[in-house]
């Protein structure tokens, strides 16, 4: 039951062939029997239940709303969403916990895309690790330790390695996506609320959604997506996004491929999955070009910039006087802000600080701040021109490789983890346009591959059709069908061409 998507759900939930209640106890089961993964820093399992028993209620009423009939089982990202009277928010650092008692911040309010999912019957399931603040690209930068990939454990790659899967590692939306085989959306920039998040960008983050399959998250979109009299950045919903299109025909799409993300670095097995999927646009009709973003080589640095120094005017509201943790320095209020921000913040967080603090000083503002602002615009135009030229979407790699080992990943400082593991998404955030990653294989190591799709602004829907074809035709299998793959895949009687494909 925990493999199906949104949709065959609520056609079970419809039939009586479970329960909110049975389900949401599978879902909590799991994540009791998943603990090493070390995902989660809050399971709210008295609520969850408590909201399962309501869904049932409404159900056997009659009275179902939207998530009731597919109940969409939630699980934060602390950083995105800062979420329930009931339920602590720290977004993974040191900061937001309080010594003396120890306790964590809980926010007054809900997060507005919180509450829409909670207004149409979802239910929360609880609140996930992260690296601190999301400055990081593998979840290994986080207070309460480093994450584990699932697929680490499944059958092909434990088939295949024979030393302990603790040794791998799983990037914000698209890049662990990509890493765990599930897809991933970033909606058009303005699409979804950002109030009740705790910032890192403003002027680009993006609630991100993570579903098992495109369907679900056009589901969630739908719901999710609007004005926000709360955010002024938010904008109409081009559409209600009804379910999308079984049979959608690719023979009038254009599909675009960047030249320069044939960046160095990119893996032989990710090579060669963008090539298969583009072969599978062209065969059906579609026609596919390479096209030129001639500004992507300055797109990191330019992040990083932009990055640095926005989260060095966010990260001044944790003084330690409105709430989280607070030095015991007590010589001055200067000491106790000090004494706070190095006790609260890891090294990365400090560091991005200080020199976000120094591209906005006076005499580097116009040097630094202005000219990655006018390079941010020049990316934002590669784009545009390349839409305007007829090209629907875009197709991608979504990171280099499959998953590293956490040996190897941590042998990097995390600024050169996160430029390479951000070359192929980050660019998209510049231009505040929507991208979707859907797995498409699994590598020789038994760990996904995903690829990326971009489209134009407020496209959002058209992009997740093009999505579901695609998804369609490539054949990814879930995890659970992995773990019980193990004995077809030694079956003597299997050739190796079929063991190929079945993996």
């Amino acid at each position: 039951m925990l493999s199906l998507t949104l949709k065959e759900v609520s056609l079970a939930l419809r039939e009586g062939r479970i329960s909110p209640t049975e389900l949401c106890k599978k879902c909590l089961n799991r994540i009791k029997k998943t603990q090493h993964l070390n995902a989660y820093i809050t399971v709210t399992e008295e609520l969850a239940l408590k909201q399962a028993q309501q869904s049932e209620t409404r159900l056997l009423q009659g009275l179902e709303s939207c998530f009731d009939l597919v109940f969409l089982q939630v699980s934060l990202k602390v950083l995105w969403m800062e979420s329930l009277l009931l339920s602590r928010t720290t977004s993974a650092p040191r900061i937001s916990r309080q010594l003396v008692p120890p306790r964590y911040y809980t926010p007054p309010y809900n997060a507005t895309m919180v509450q829409k999912l909670l207004d149409q019957g979802a239910i929360l399931m609880g609140k996930t690790n992260m690296d601190e603040f999301a400055m990081g690209a593998g979840s290994t930068d986080g207070t309460f330790g480093p994450v584990k990939n699932p697929w680490s454990y499944a059958a092909p790659y434990r088939d295949t390695f024979t030393f302990t899967p603790q040794k791998n590692t799983g990037g914000s939306t698209r890049n662990p996506g990509a890493l765990c085989g599930v897809v991933a959306l970033k909606p058009t920039y303005g699409l979804l609320s950002r109030h009740g998040l705790i910032p890192l960008v403003n002027s680009m983050d993006v609630p991100g959604i993570l579903t098992r399959s495109v369907n679900d998250a056009a589901i969630a979109l739908g719901i999710l997506q609007g004005l926000d009299v709360r955010d002024s950045t938010t904008v109409p919903a081009p559409s209600s996004l009804a379910e999308l299109p079984e049979n959608f025909d690719v023979k009038n799409i254009c599909v675009g491929i960047p030249k320069e993300y044939h960046a160095p670095g990119l893996s032989e097995e990710t090579l060669a999955q963008w090539s298969r999927v583009a072969d599978l646009f062209e065969r059906a009709g579609a026609q596919v070009k390479q096209v030129s973003l001639p500004h992507t080589q300055y797109s990191i640095v330019c992040y990083h910039v932009l990055c640095h120094a926005e989260v060095a005017s966010n990260m001044a509201r944790f003084d330690g006087l409105e709430y989280g943790h607070r030095s015991e320095t007590d010589s001055s209020t200067e000491a106790m802000y000090a004494s706070t921000r190095h006790e609260g913040f890891n090294d990365v967080v400090r560091g991005r600080i200080l020199s976000g603090n120094y591209f906005l000083l006076k005499q580097n503002y116009q040097h630094y701040f202005v000219k990655a602002q006018k390079v941010r615009r020049l990316i934002a135009d590669d784009f545009r021109n390349v839409f305007s030229s007829g090209v629907d979407v875009l197709l991608t790699p979504t990171t280099l490789a499959d998953a590293a080992c956490y040996q190897d990943f941590t042998q990097e400082d995390n600024r050169t983890r996160s430029a390479q593991e951000d070359v192929f998404t980050q660019p998209s955030n510049m231009a505040g346009l929507p991208a979707v990653s859907v797995p498409t294989a699994l590598s020789r190591r038994g760990l996904p591959i995903g690829l990326q799709l971009v489209g134009p602004a407020l496209h959002d829907k058209k992009l997740l059709s093009v999505a579901q074809w695609m998804e369609q035709r490539v054949g990814f299998p879930s995890i659970s069908d992995s773990d019980y793959s193990r004995e077809s895949r030694n079956d003597p009687r299997m050739t190796k061409r079929e063991q190929t494909s079945a993996v």
